[in-house]
């Protein structure tokens, strides 16, 4: 007997191939592409604010008449966090968007899709991986520059 705690599968539900589940099953997948495109926005946003906040007290502490700072690794350390947060959060979406993917086409759900898994690649996963990189880049920048 399954555990009445596990995911849903597919063959647990009844699947009617007509206009309104096909429909249903678009606007679920939309929903997929814009809960992903949500989570690259908050992974940009705390990538580039860690980075922004060590090139920011980087450029204060060069001011004429500035007084020096009672943490002075504080910047450093809070923007490797906040970069990181940024990069695994993008590692977790890309996890979560491809099982919410690989769900959507499972067995009994296909012939609601109507298409080819072929007609539906869209560029976020290549954005997500691109902007994986940058963080890790960012990351290695940051803490090999105060090394």
């Amino acid at each position: 007997m399954a555990d009445s705690h596990s995911a849903p599968s597919a063959e647990r539900f009844e699947v009617r191939v007509t206009a309104d589940t096909h429909f249903g099953w678009i606007r679920t997948r939309l929903s997929v592409e814009r809960t992903m495109m949500s989570w690259i926005r908050t992974a940009v946003s705390l990538i580039g604010f860690g980075f922004a906040i060590v090139q920011f007290f980087e450029r204060f502490e060069q001011m004429p008449g500035a007084r020096p700072a009672d943490y002075p690794s504080a910047p450093r350390d809070l923007g490797l966090a906040l970069i990181s947060c940024g990069v695994l959060s993008l590692l977790i979406s890309v996890w979560q968007y491809l099982w919410g993917i690989r769900y959507l086409w499972s067995g009994t759900f296909a012939p609601v899709a109507g298409l080819t898994r072929e007609g539906m690649h869209t560029p976020v996963i290549a954005i997500a991986v691109l902007l994986i990189g940058i963080g890790v880049f960012a990351f290695f920048a940051v803490l090999l520059r105060f090394v």
